[in-house]
C-alpha cells in the first residue's frame, strides 16, 4: 500500500499476531511449489505466460494488507487482488493462484528476483517504482486517510496538518504516504514506520503517536472494531500542489509486456461489463473507487 506499502464488506478486525500467523502458513505453502520461478526470456516481451499457462499456476506476491490481499479467518487466501487474479488468470489459461507472502517493502525485489509472478497487493502505482517494474491499468482509485484517536483531538485531516500541528506520524513500511508526508515538510527521520495497518492501529491507539496514515479504504475497515480511534474523512494529499489521486494495480517484471498486455486487456473487458466492480464491491470498494486512470499516466508519461 500504501503501497506503498497496499485489502468482505463485513470483515473481520484481525490481530497482528494472527495475521501473521496466516501468512506465515502460506509462505510455507507456497515454499511447497517450485522454489523459484524460471527466468524469463526477454524476447518479443517475455515468455512467462506460456510457461505459466503450461504450469497451469502462476505465483502471486501478496503483502497481508486489508482489503486488498490477505489471510481471511478460515486460513484462505483471499481480497480484491487474489480474486480478481484467480478471474483473470483462468481467463489467460492459469487454472491456479499461488500465494506468495512478503512484506509490502519486499514485493518488488521479490518479484524481479522470480520468487513468484506477479504482485497482488493493489499496489498504487507511481514513476518511482514504475523504473523498477511494469503495472497494469488500475483496477481501482484511492484516497488518503488517517487513523487518529477518539475525537481527532489535534484536528488533522491533512498532511499539511500533521507538519503544522507537530503530530507524531506513522505510516506503513514502503507506504507512498511516507513521500506524501516528507512533501508537505515533515521530515523522514521522524516518521515511524510500522510492518502494516494493524501495528499502525496499535500505535494509535497506544498513544505512540497521534496519526497512522493509509488508504482510506483500509484505515476505515481497520477501525470498525476500535473503542479508541476513528478514521478521518478521505482526502487527497497534494503533490506538485495539486490534489492527486492514486491507483493501485498488479505489477510485472519489466520484461514481461505480453503478459501485462493480455492482464490489460481482461481487465477491459471486466471494466466494460461492471464484473471489476463486482468482485471489488465485497470488499467495501465503492463506485467511486472505480476508474479510467491508466498506468502510463501515473507513471508520469
Amino acid at each position: 500500500m500504501a503501497p506503498p506499502n497496499r485489502q468482505s464488506g463485513n470483515l473481520e478486525n484481525p490481530t497482528r499476531r494472527s495475521l501473521l500467523a496466516g501468512v506465515a502458513a502460506l509462505g510455507a505453502l507456497g515454499a511447497a511449489g517450485c522454489s523459484r520461478v524460471a527466468t524469463a526470456s526477454t524476447a518479443d516481451g517475455g515468455d512467462l505466460l506460456d510457461r505459466l499457462r503450461a504450469a497451469g499456476v502462476v505465483r502471486l506476491g501478496i503483502a497481508g494488507e486489508i482489503p486488498f490481499g490477505y489471510i481471511d479467518k478460515d486460513g484462505q487466501l483471499t481480497g480484491e487482488a487474489p480474486e480478481l487474479a484467480k478471474v483473470i488468470f483462468k481467463r489467460l489459461g492459469v487454472d491456479r493462484v499461488q500465494p506468495v507472502p512478503t512484506e509490502f517493502g519486499s514485493l518488488i525485489p521479490g518479484l524481479n528476483s522470480q520468487q513468484f509472478d506477479a504482485v497482488a497487493a493493489g499496489m498504487y502505482v507511481n514513476p518511482e517504482r514504475c523504473e523498477q517494474v511494469i503495472f497494469a491499468d488500475p483496477d481501482y482509485q484511492m484516497l488518503d486517510a488517517f487513523i487518529v484517536r477518539k475525537g481527532n483531538p489535534m484536528g488533522l485531516h491533512s498532511y499539511q496538518d500533521v507538519v503544522k500541528k507537530g503530530a507524531k506520524f506513522a505510516t506503513g513500511t514502503g507506504y507512498a504516504e511516507i513521500q506524501y508526508a516528507v512533501d508537505a515538510g515533515y521530515e523522514e527521520s521522524d516518521i515511524l514506520i510500522v510492518p502494516d495497518q494493524v501495528a499502525g492501529l496499535n500505535a494509535v491507539e497506544a498513544g505512540r503517536v497521534d496519526v497512522f496514515a493509509g488508504t482510506a479504504l483500509t484505515v476505515r475497515e481497520i477501525v470498525k472494531k476500535s473503542g479508541r480511534t476513528e478514521s478521518t474523512r478521505p482526502f487527497a494529499p497534494l503533490v506538485d500542489g495539486r490534489p492527486h489521486v492514486d491507483g493501485g494495480a498488479f505489477a510485472f517484471r519489466r520484461t514481461e509486456t505480453r503478459l501485462r498486455d493480455a492482464f490489460n486487456a481482461e481487465l477491459r473487458k471486466l471494466k466494460k461489463s461492471g464484473e471489476l466492480f463486482r468482485i471489488l464491491r465485497p470488499f467495501g470498494f465503492t463506485k467511486a473507487e472505480m476508474t479510467d486512470l491508466t498506468a502510463k499516466e501515473l507513471c508520469g508519461g
